[in-house]
């Protein structure tokens, strides 16, 4: 088959009956897949009586947002890959743009449309806005969305443009490059495993986009709410695992000691705003990011990175974190484009 939608579910059967009809209906040249991460919630009788058209692979277990699309997809035999969380809106005709532009050019990777908030359908949704960006020390962000901070969607994005990462949330990539560059790495469980993922592309010299014509709605937080301490346990030593893998400035010590000193600030301001519990949660990442790090170095080594091959296009030379809280920058369109590669 030329485009498969894979779906991975864990005990979403809400998301599904919600969201499911609409993937089948506005997706009639795709052939739509749901992986289920070993679902408790009766989503696979659920799936079997109420959407026989869907195709099911059943996981038996939770192996997270990365080793489950990585058992998933190797099971799947098409041309593209789209990748959808189970609680994203689709909209008529949303598949023509992603495809047309991830067919346009043999460089291009990846693809993500522009992602606006389900709850709130003019504003701009924390996984992935208009396109994903990282600065100098490693930190995401996105066009319509600086950390927490979202944009209002008044067509200022609607230019197709290059990013350096496209969102896990709703992902279109070639399926050849997936399993070349070996899957997602499943270190990371769940999120940044697709930064990571893109990172790797990018190192590559691949190219990734954002098609603005095309348009979904995420409710976020389906299978772990933003404000789970877990989350942010994740985030924080997820993007450790990634820069130690994938960066490669003038010195990665010096990086980590930086991203130490910033994500104790971080810690600090988590206290101040009497979230104690997700403070604990930075330093517990820390300390399982050291317990890793031989094991990392040596995974970053394998990788084999060719300095002449890598695509640094929408990494920004700065940093996020002092443009939003120094200088008071709060939208994407504040931040100098001269200091964007």
């Amino acid at each position: 088959m030329e485009l498969a939608i894979v779906i991975l579910n864990w005990n979403g059967k809400e998301f599904l009956d919600r969201f499911l009809p609409g993937v089948i209906e506005h997706s009639p040249n795709a052939s739509v897949f749901v992986a289920d991460n070993g679902s408790s919630d009766g989503s696979l009788v659920h799936l079997k009586e109420h959407f026989p058209s869907v195709q099911i692979i059943d996981l038996k277990e939770n192996y997270g947002f990365a080793g489950g699309y990585n058992r998933a997809l190797a099971q799947v035999d098409a041309e593209f890959f789209l990748l959808l969380n189970s609680d994203v809106e689709v909209s008529e005709g949303w598949l023509t743009p992603l495809m047309g532009m991830i067919r346009s050019s043999a460089d291009i990777a990846a693809v993500q449309p522009k992602i606006l908030s389900y709850k709130n359908k003019h504003q701009f949704e924390h996984a992935g806005a208009a396109g994903g960006y990282i600065d100098k020390d490693g930190y995401p962000f996105c066009r319509g969305r600086i950390f927490d901070l979202f944009e209002e969607d008044n067509g200022q994005y609607d230019d197709e443009q290059e990013i350096f990462w496209a969102t896990g949330a709703c992902l279109l990539l070639r399926a050849d490059l997936f399993k070349q560059c070996g899957g997602f790495n499943e270190r990371f469980f769940a999120h940044m495993e697709e930064i990571d993922f893109c990172w790797r592309l990018k190192n590559e010299g691949h190219r990734i986009m954002y098609a603005p014509n095309s348009t979904v709605f995420h409710v976020g937080g389906g299978a772990l709410p933003y404000d789970n301490p877990r989350k942010t346990f994740l985030n924080f030593r997820n993007s450790l695992f990634m820069i130690t893998r994938n960066y490669h400035g003038s010195s990665l010590l010096l990086m980590i000691l930086k991203r130490l000193i910033l994500d104790g600030v971080a810690g600090v301001k988590f206290i101040l705003e009497g979230n104690a519990k997700h403070m604990w949660q930075v330093i517990r990442a820390h300390f399982q990011f050291y317990g890793k790090l031989g094991t990392l170095l040596k995974e970053r080594e394998a990788l084999n990175y060719d300095a002449t091959k890598a695509n640094k296009k929408g990494v920004y030379k700065r940093s996020i974190v002092k443009a939003r809280y120094l200088r008071g920058e709060k939208k994407f369109s504040e931040l100098d484009p001269s200091e964007f590669y």
